[in-house]
């Protein structure tokens, strides 16, 4: 009897980008989760996991594999003709960011022990620039909390079924900046802002005066109308070329009122559509 596939999730990656947050995530999702399972042993867990009730499995392999990185991509080739489904998360960040994680958490880099963190940074992205251009999805958690990062890993791997690519509905700031994981962006800065409006200002979009202040312009209607429109058109086209997720954001000045009342909106037009819709309020809680 031909053993059922499983669902195989290889989170790889920079130190200090969130590889331990992610497959936590995935374990509280409810994968089974090795950490640092070298890689040439994948074949054999998959085949131990065969007869048993085992159907999502994720694992982390990264620069501490060595010279068995080299492998990975024949290797991950061979569990993918054996019937299984193998997706690649590559966890990325600033080289800022990770200078800063490293520091506030005085660890060395793993491949700098006696050097500095910055030969470390630069030495790991080339040891894994052959595993990044492998990966089937990339996480830049620059921007990232934990919590941010847990939400959106357990968004794209959910195991709840679906008739199309895992859909979130992001609002921000750009003050804060863009955010790069964003498949689609599109600016509401032409809206007029509450923030200018006294007894609106120290509120958000998701308290209602304010959100009726935004969505009861023939404008933000249209805008919606056109936005959810081109979603619609556009979802199914990115599913039918093998896309599992998708990211659209939204933004105003500083992610605290027209973005979030538009993406609160948003989420509830395409929840018809396509059911559960994630909404991630980016920016809402900063000054």
């Amino acid at each position: 009897m031909t053993a059922p596939a499983k669902q195989i999730i290889v989170i790889t990656g920079m130190s200090g980008s969130g590889k331990s947050t992610a497959i936590r995530a995935l374990e509280d999702a409810g994968f089974f989760c090795i950490d640092n399972l070298p890689v040439l042993l994948l074949p054999k867990l998959t085949e131990l996991a065969g007869g048993g009730h085992i159907e999502r499995m994720a694992l982390v392999m990264d620069v501490r594999e060595g010279i068995f990185l080299k492998d990975a991509p024949r290797i991950l080739a061979d569990v993918r003709r054996a019937g299984h489904q193998v997706d690649v998360l590559f966890l990325d960040s600033s080289d800022d960011s990770l200078l800063r994680r490293f520091s506030e958490t005085r660890r060395r880099h793993p491949l700098a022990p006696e050097g500095t963190v910055a030969e470390g940074i630069h030495a790991e992205r080339e040891a894994l620039k052959d595993l990044r251009e492998l990966a089937d999805q990339v996480i830049d958690s620059s921007a990232l909390n934990v919590h941010d990062l847990k939400r959106m890993v357990q968004g794209r791997f959910s195991p709840e079924p679906t008739m199309g690519p895992s859909l979130s509905i992001m609002s921000f700031g750009y003050r804060y900046g863009v955010p790069p994981q964003a498949d689609l962006v599109f600016d509401v800065r032409f809206l007029p802002n509450p923030y200018f409006v006294p007894e609106l200002k120290g509120l958000t979009g998701k308290v209602p005066k304010v959100s009726a202040y935004v969505l009861e312009r023939e404008e933000t209607q249209q805008f919606l109308e056109k936005v959810v429109d081109l979603c619609r058109f556009l979802f199914p086209r990115y599913q039918k070329e093998g896309k599992a997720y998708l990211t659209v954001a939204l933004g105003c000045t500083g992610g605290k009122h027209r973005s979030v009342a538009l993406a609160a909106e948003m989420v509830r037009r395409l929840s018809e559509d396509y059911g559960r819709v994630q909404l991630w309020d980016r920016d809402i809680e900063k000054e």
